[in-house]
């Protein structure tokens, strides 16, 4: 019988975690998304968070590897993360802005034809309700877990399909 080392049960652990967490934002996202409480773009999610940050719930800033060399994107993100540092406003790092596309439907497009501002996206409250989603609870716990380690920005792993 084989016995794992610490590190290969704690590897296990953090990916069946991080597993876990993306299947609870994807959930997130697809409960959101009817109810219109999604926010898609950078300028628009800018324009959001400077008119109601209360009602965000999450942020959500989307990359593939070649976005790492675009400097205005960086600092965009820069200064939307200190914004939502400063409101107490969960963020996430999703690595696969293809299955973020699928996952918030059209594929990437929006209006038909034009590529969605995938590199940004705000999960609203809906002003009606509290919104009491045990998916958002698992997704805000894990993002309050990872600042208690001091990783203020958690990179989640959205696989495909």
């Amino acid at each position: 019988m084989y016995n794992m080392t610490f590190e290969e049960l704690s590897g296990d652990y953090s990916q069946e975690r991080m597993d876990s967490v993306a299947k609870a934002l994807e959930e997130v996202l697809t409960s959101a998304l009817p109810q219109g409480c999604i926010t898609v773009g950078v300028y628009e999610a800018a324009k959001s968070l400077n008119v109601d940050p209360d009602n965000v719930v999450l942020c959500i800033l989307a990359t593939d590897d070649e976005d790492v060399k675009d400097v205005a994107l960086q600092i965009h993100f820069t200064l939307i993360q200190a914004f939502c540092c400063e409101n107490d406003i969960n963020i996430l790092r999703v690595n696969n802005t293809r299955r973020l596309a699928e996952i918030l439907g059209g594929g990437g497009k929006q209006g038909g034809s034009e590529p969605m501002d995938l590199h940004c996206v705000l999960v609203t409250s809906p002003h009606s309700t509290s919104w009491k989603d045990p998916a958002l609870s698992k997704v805000n716990r894990f993002c309050r877990e990872s600042r208690c380690m001091d990783q203020w920005v958690p990179i989640i792993n959205l696989p495909g399909r």
